[in-house]
């Protein structure tokens, strides 16, 4: 099993949609995938059709109770694809955390104890670096960032590289970036094109190829229960994620990306 964190502390940046998507794709390949959502708006548990009467165990009883993961986990109407849905509850985890034991590896904990069910798990964690998001980097083997091409895209990638190396020193020396991909893509807009050299120059191959355009589509998908590969698998934006999804699996290593 392979653990990718979607994450990057600044809001509205794609991250859940390239969660659900990404999520999408690779169980479409094949792959049996678990996404977990770890932030407490739970805009992936409805993305992916997860009504609240459905969350009667969540992510949440998972990181607080030591829930099982497994008996948290709601299947999709995605073959290959479930979901550990988010419930409000979690926007008090962070403080019932503090006076927890082994605050930072309690999801890692869950995971590890159910590894055998899954070929790949994603955690879509908050817009924040908080203790969620610290539980998340701790847990995965990886790290999937999404950038928006905007004026402040490096600023905000700098804070969460720098949170990276301390979780690296005290936590988890092996987690890794698997990529950065950049998001919210408008070719008509010479800010955008400026933003993508600048961001490939400072990281280089660990830039995706591809890059999610702007799409109306994939902004509807979501008030529909549905992924856009599902809701409209034509539109640009989902033949991105999957051509997207398609790098990532390139990018796994070779008994997770065979599987």
């Amino acid at each position: 099993m392979f653990c990718i964190a979607v994450a990057n502390q600044k809001g509205g940046v794609g991250k859940t949609t390239s969660a659900i998507n990404i999520a999408t794709a690779l169980a479409a390949s094949g792959h049996s995938v678990l996404l977990i959502d770890l932030d407490p708006q739970g805009n992936a548990s409805t993305g992916l059709g997860i009504a609240q009467n459905k969350r009667q165990r969540s992510s949440y009883h998972v990181l607080i109770d030591r829930g099982g993961l497994v008996e948290a986990v709601v299947p999709t109407g995605i073959p290959h694809l479930d979901v550990v849905p988010a419930t409000v509850d979690l926007s008090g985890a962070e403080i019932e955390l503090v006076d927890l034991e082994q605050r930072t590896h309690r999801l890692h904990q869950a995971i590890e104890g159910a590894s055998r069910h899954w070929d790949i798990v994603l955690i879509d964690c908050p817009p924040s670096l908080g203790l969620l998001t610290i539980n998340a980097m701790v847990a995965a083997d990886a790290l999937l960032v999404p950038l928006q091409c905007e004026f402040f895209a490096l600023e905000g990638l700098s804070q969460l590289l720098n949170t990276v190396e301390r979780i690296r020193s005290r936590f988890n020396p092996s987690l890794s970036i698997l990529g950065v991909a950049l998001t919210m893509y408008d070719r008509r807009n010479r800010l955008t094109e400026q933003v993508s050299t600048d961001v490939r120059a400072v990281l280089g191959k660990v830039v995706f190829d591809t890059v999610i355009p702007r799409n109306v589509r994939l902004s509807e998908a979501p008030s529909h229960g549905l992924p856009a590969l599902i809701y409209d698998h034509r539109c640009s934006g989902s033949e991105a994620y999957m051509a997207l999804a398609r790098e990532v699996i390139q990018r796994l290593p070779r008994q997770e990306a065979a599987a």
